[in-house]
């Protein structure tokens, strides 16, 4: 997997963030989603590469081989802004003040808030297989309910922690061929750390509490994406199915917005690589009307 990146690690206050970083030209940062880590975009990133693009791929905060804070009542450790603080330190670790965005599920979210609270350094975001959490929550039906059940259980102290840790192999499942050995291998050793599991738990207990509480500031106040916004899905996902054209929903967030969706399951970028970085790509070298 990624054949000519380099790994670096960066530190962040109490955290440290893991980063693969490769190729040449302006700059690209791929985010993640649960429970992945940042080998998910092992097809993808070289083929931005191939495009002429610097790709950036860090683990995010507790993730894969990313560290965090020990947790707190509050979630802030967690929380998506202080993710988007990792990924602006690893940026400018590496010299690039301004990029281009595309975040996964759970790394969507850091990329909404990551362009929401620093719009100098983003120039263009593409957000996949993901919503404001608020919008998910105004929206509750018993269809979401009963598919999304796990963010309601993740947000349970300590109950899932026991769950997940005596058969972890059992809980998060995968396949080694869709996926590819390595990425699989190395997703595989992340999900059986208790410390990574946590992480990822805390992250959606952040996601309804203090997260949720960012959203609503943000829309008091009439914050929006302030730069060109892609939006993603996965045709064979449920985003659509639960809420129809995301992209309608999107528009309350950002001036300037499109999308489209991917033939693929969930994990778009293990499933549908070209069909990613073509439009990751494409969106990222679009010049302006």
């Amino acid at each position: 997997m990624f054949e000519s990146f380099t790994t670096t690690r960066v530190q962040v206050d109490e955290a440290s963030a893991f980063v693969r970083y490769g190729g040449e030209g302006p700059p690209v940062v791929l985010l993640h989603g649960h429970p992945r880590t940042s080998a998910t975009w092992h097809r993808v990133a070289p083929l931005l590469v191939q495009r002429g693009f610097t790709v950036v791929c860090p683990d995010l905060r507790g993730y894969g081989q990313s560290t965090g804070p020990t947790p707190t009542a509050d979630h802030a450790g967690y929380s998506k802004r202080a993710v988007a603080g990792d990924v602006i330190a690893v940026m400018r670790s590496l010299g690039h003040d301004r990029f281009a965005l595309a975040g996964h599920d759970r790394g969507g979210s850091v990329a909404l808030r990551l362009a929401l609270d620093h719009p100098g350094a983003v120039s263009r975001v593409a957000l996949m297989d993901c919503l404001p959490v608020t919008e998910h929550l105004s929206r509750i039906t018993t269809e979401f309910a009963t598919q999304w059940w796990h963010w309601f259980f993740f947000a349970q102290p300590e109950i899932p922690e026991r769950i997940i840790n005596a058969d972890p192999d059992n809980w998060y499942r995968g396949d080694p061929q869709r996926m590819g050995q390595e990425n699989y291998d190395e997703w595989r050793a992340a999900t059986r750390n208790p410390d990574v599991v946590r992480a990822m738990l805390e992250d959606y207990r952040a996601g309804l509490t203090i997260d949720r509480a960012h959203e609503k500031e943000d829309r008091v106040t009439g914050k929006q994406l302030s730069c060109p916004t892609l939006i993603l899905w996965s045709l064979r996902d449920d985003l659509e199915d639960l809420y129809g054209d995301p992209v309608l929903i999107w528009r309350q967030w950002a001036a300037d917005v499109r999308g489209h969706g991917i033939d693929a399951g969930h994990h778009v970028a293990e499933e549908a690589p070209a069909d990613v970085a073509s439009s990751l790509a494409d969106f990222f070298t679009e010049q302006p009307e």
